[in-house]
């Protein structure tokens, strides 16, 4: 009986070399995304998750080794091509000064228009779906720039969404967000995900990753990947001593069954 081969994962990192001129970050780093996973790297400061990210988005290119997008090398390909089959919420982008939310989040759409198709009504509805989705919609006629951090971040992911791609590369993208904003943008990577998105993401807190992550990737400095897998097998007292120098217990988080660190004191509660 003839069998039917899986498709190979789309996004692949395959001994890749990255660093910022003379400084190296990481060598020999290979990594596959699983398709259709919330992906969730982590690991110290300084380790090369967001390059590593970068180098996915081919913002950044490699020393050595290669990013390949559906088995073909991701330099190779033409830059809109590639920004039709992954989005990018990059960390700290700036707006050009006097942008507003509306036209910001329409350059997402930028990808799919050429000579012969400009601004359509899909392009639009692309674009209000993408707003209300990240909660802007009623900041559409506001400058960027007069926005908080928070609301800019949001922004940002907007855009990110108007490209409407498969794959949506996030780097940090709980930076300037109070906690409750934190959770209502996580849980809208969780509903994307959950409607067949790829998502790659790079968070500093280690619980909301254990809770929102399908797939953990942990890096330790020089981009070395020192784990991976669901959170469950990943997520240890050893490997978070191993990593970030914390002694800690980890626990089942009571609202999801993640695994959840707790923190060891120093010093005696009073």
């Amino acid at each position: 009986m003839p069998t039917t081969s899986l498709p190979a994962d789309r996004l692949v990192a395959d001994q890749l070399s990255l660093g910022y001129g003379d400084r190296p970050v990481a060598a020999g780093l290979s990594l596959t995304i699983p398709d259709g996973s919330f992906t969730v790297i982590i690991g110290p400061n300084a380790c090369g998750k967001s390059t590593l990210l970068k180098a996915l988005a081919r913002v950044l290119a490699p020393h050595a080794g290669q990013v390949l997008l559906d088995g073909r090398p991701i330099s190779a390909r033409p830059p809109k091509e590639v920004a039709r089959q992954l989005g990018l919420m990059a960390q700290s982008a700036q707006a050009p000064t006097g942008i507003t939310v509306a036209d910001l989040v329409s350059r997402g759409r930028y990808p799919h228009q050429s000579l012969l198709r400009q601004w359509s009504p899909d392009d639009a509805t692309a674009v209000a779906e993408a707003m209300a989705r990240a909660g802007v919609a009623d900041l559409a006629a506001r400058f960027v720039d007069e926005l908080s951090g928070g609301q800019r971040q949001r922004v940002w992911l907007a855009m990110a969404l108007a490209q409407k791609t498969k794959i949506l590369l996030l780097d940090e993208p709980t930076t300037f967000l109070d906690i409750g904003h934190q959770h209502e943008l996580l849980e809208l990577c969780a509903e994307l995900h959950a409607d067949g998105h790829t998502l790659v993401a790079v968070l500093h807190d280690l619980n909301q990753a254990a809770r929102y992550a399908s797939h953990l990737v942990a890096l330790a400095p020089g981009g070395t990947v020192v784990a991976s897998g669901p959170p469950a097998e990943v997520v240890t007292a050893e490997l978070v001593e191993e990593l970030f120098g914390l002694r800690c217990r980890v626990i089942e988080d009571p609202e999801s069954g993640a695994p959840m660190v707790i923190a060891a004191r120093r010093t005696a509660y009073r």
